[in-house]
């Protein structure tokens, strides 16, 4: 019996270590998660990723572009082009495939696709207090998987309850600048809802909101879920 409770004891001793490094093991994704500005982030993994190209500063080359919705500072052709090869795939909604050319993949909330080996999930996004994104547009953010971490890009959302069913998300990018979509607050309790690793405040600095917003949830979250603002390049 006392042999029993100590291998108990050194289990439970054991767990702290084993979350630290879990959370080492995201942290150490973020490296390669790089914030553009607004709700553009350049991810590279197994492919190159970006998201909602806005304001682009210089030409690349996307393997993929997932596009939340069709507002124009998420939909937006002409950054796009500058990132865009003949073999870009374009993840987006039907509203959003309209405006665009070449690889194009249309989803609606729900949906599950794979596009170049990586796993891709389309989950609602919309207003629950205002009108600028409602819900009966069908318009998306995304969950997908990059070098084994799962990887939720919120599109301009308020705090919905589907986020209460996404499960094992290890980096949430969120927006947290109010007006339009969540405010830090709100973006908090979002959070604590889709539970992730690792919480990134964005769609602040660029046409709404500022960096007293990503502080805000920051703050917020302190002791509950790491949260990293992290530096526009």
């Amino acid at each position: 019996m006392r042999k029993t409770a100590f291998i108990f004891l050194g289990f439970l001793l054991l767990i702290p270590f084993a979350v630290n490094a879990e959370v080492k093991e995201v942290n150490g994704m973020l490296k390669d998660i790089h914030w553009l500005g607004h709700d553009t982030f350049k991810i590279m993994g197994e492919k190159i990723i970006y998201t909602d190209p806005f304001k682009i500063k210089k030409a690349d080359s996307a393997d993929i572009i997932l596009i939340t919705h069709e507002h124009y500072d998420h939909c937006s052709p002409e950054d796009v082009k500058k990132i865009q090869n003949a073999n870009t795939v374009i993840v987006a909604t039907a509203d959003c495939a309209k405006k665009l050319s070449g690889k194009i993949k249309i989803v609606k909330p729900g949906d599950k696709i794979n596009v170049e080996g990586i796993e891709i999930e389309a989950v609602p996004s919309y207003n629950t207090n205002k009108q600028f994104h409602v819900k009966e547009r069908g318009w998306v953010g995304y969950i997908f998987t990059v070098k084994g971490q799962r990887i939720y890009i919120a599109g301009d959302t308020d705090h919905i309850p589907e986020m209460k069913t996404f499960k094992n998300i290890d980096i949430a990018l969120l927006p947290v600048s109010g007006t339009y979509v969540m405010t830090a607050d709100e973006a908090v309790k979002a959070t604590l809802d889709i539970k992730p690793k690792i919480a990134v405040p964005m769609h602040y600095g660029s046409i709404v909101g500022d960096k007293n917003d990503a502080k805000k949830f920051a703050e917020g979250l302190k002791g509950k879920i790491e949260a990293v603002i992290m530096q526009e390049e």
